[in-house]
């Protein structure tokens, strides 16, 4: 019953004395939450004094006035990337080790209160999806996830960093195609794979020597990807920098778009008026941490490519605020998993979001859950604390509406449930309690 498997007799937990920010936007409110199996059974106002649980047999759990919220959930989420010094050591691992250094990753995801992500790319064909099973299974600990395979790329795009004198074959971390046909088998094959989404590179990255305003892949090439992937119901996600890049995801109905930090005025009254269909994920801990603390890595402060990243930055400041004021989704995920963006700081990004882009604390609470519900196609029972929505639940020490750096400190968060189970299971103490009714 101490377990971090459930609670009660009959599974059922009941949250009381708790703040309740349920990520709908409203103003929190003191009240109880009763979950059952692996979803929210009832969201109620004020205290019952365990009442309202005790016919049900259910686990109570005290709050003692802490702030119970949706798992966070993020948008651009790269399992294996391994937290390494840089690409090489990601594209050069072997594949069994990197399997389980995915796994690694997948519980420092969850322990930093992340229950769900959007898998943006994989590092080989079949990580994501491995991961993904295992993680369903309850075999390994991990977040709610989707998963994709590598980034399908132009030949000499992002993606492709074979040298010119060898054959690209396995030493890439993308997929080199050339032309609409290729496009068209490289799809098929990774939705035999059981990928979730297709991750098409739409434009360059200054350190990968293509610029990020750079848009290479030809537009029958986008419309044949995009073709392949809706006819058997898959997401199309897409690293779009560049203007001209937005710009595709926008026509041919790409529906997540990665970065977007070069949108010009005519792209966003493009996305504007689709705002409906798509998400922007700008990746921001990407570009602050890549131009400033990368260091000890070899990527030194004042050097061309960091300061391509500190105009990048700039633009993507600017171009956030933009979308912000014209209602686009914004959600976060930062392109974590290098050695100076680790796995599980992931809520760095919503201190990003209100110091940079000017979001309210709720707002960037908002792009972390409700909307991440949606990216996961899963806005209408994931992300919230509403009655009937999945139990991905944080209990948190503290208000995040006060400081939303508190999200970033893992002793902060009580408790963490996914599915209805929990993953870190409150401890019994003097400030708060547990009690079995």
């Amino acid at each position: 019953m101490d377990t971090a498997n459930g609670y009660g007799a009959n599974g059922s937990v009941l949250f009381t004395n708790v703040r309740i920010l349920d990520a709908t936007g409203e103003n929190p409110f003191t009240g109880e939450v009763l979950v059952q199996g692996n979803r929210i059974k009832s969201v109620t106002r004020g205290s019952s004094r365990y009442g309202a649980s005790a016919a049900s047999g259910a686990t109570v759990i005290d709050g003692m006035g802490a702030t119970l919220m949706p798992g966070m959930i993020d948008a651009h989420l790269h399992l294996s990337w391994n937290n390494a010094p840089g690409i090489d050591p990601i594209q050069m691992m072997e594949l069994e080790e990197h399997m389980l250094v995915t796994m690694e990753m997948a519980k420092l995801v969850l322990d930093a209160g992340f229950t769900g992500g959007r898998g943006a790319a994989a590092a080989k064909p079949r990580l994501d999806v491995v991961a993904k099973r295992f993680i369903n299974e309850g075999r390994f600990p991990g977040p709610r996830y989707l998963a994709a395979g590598p980034e399908i790329t132009t030949v000499g795009g992002l993606g492709d960093a074979a040298p010119s004198h060898i054959p690209h074959e396995g030493l890439n971390l993308g997929l080199v195609v050339s032309g609409p046909e290729e496009i068209r088998r490289t799809v098929r094959q990774l939705i035999k794979y059981g990928v979730d989404s297709i991750k098409l590179n739409l434009s360059g990255e200054a350190i990968t020597g293509m610029g990020a305003e750079e848009t290479p892949m030809a537009e029958e090439e986008v419309a044949m990807a995009v073709k392949e992937a809706k006819c058997r119901n898959k997401v199309v996600s897409a690293h779009a920098r560049s203007s001209g890049s937005v710009k595709q995801c926008i026509r041919h109905g790409i529906q997540n778009i990665y970065h977007a930090s070069f949108a010009d005025e005519e792209s966003l009254d493009m996305l504007e008026a689709a705002k409906d269909k798509h998400f922007v994920a700008p990746g921001v801990a990407w570009l602050i941490n890549t131009a400033r603390h990368a260091g000890e890595w070899g990527i030194k402060p004042g050097s061309p490519v960091t300061m391509e990243y500190e105009r990048e930055l700039e633009m993507c400041t600017q171009t956030m605020k933009k979308m912000h004021r014209r209602g686009i989704r914004i959600c976060i995920g930062g392109d974590y998993g290098f050695a100076w963006t680790p796995q599980g700081t992931n809520a760095r990004d919503l201190q990003y979001f209100v110091e940079l882009f000017g979001f309210s604390p709720m707002e960037a609470i908002l792009a972390g859950t409700k909307y991440g519900g949606q990216i996961m196609c899963m806005g209408d029972e994931l992300g919230m604390i509403k009655e009937g929505y999945l139990a991905d639940i944080l209990l948190v020490d503290g208000d995040p509406l006060a400081d939303i750096r508190i999200l970033q400190d893992k002793n902060r968060l009580l408790a963490i449930m996914k599915d209805g189970k929990f993953h870190k299971a409150p401890r019994m103490n003097d400030a708060r309690r547990r009690l079995t009714a």
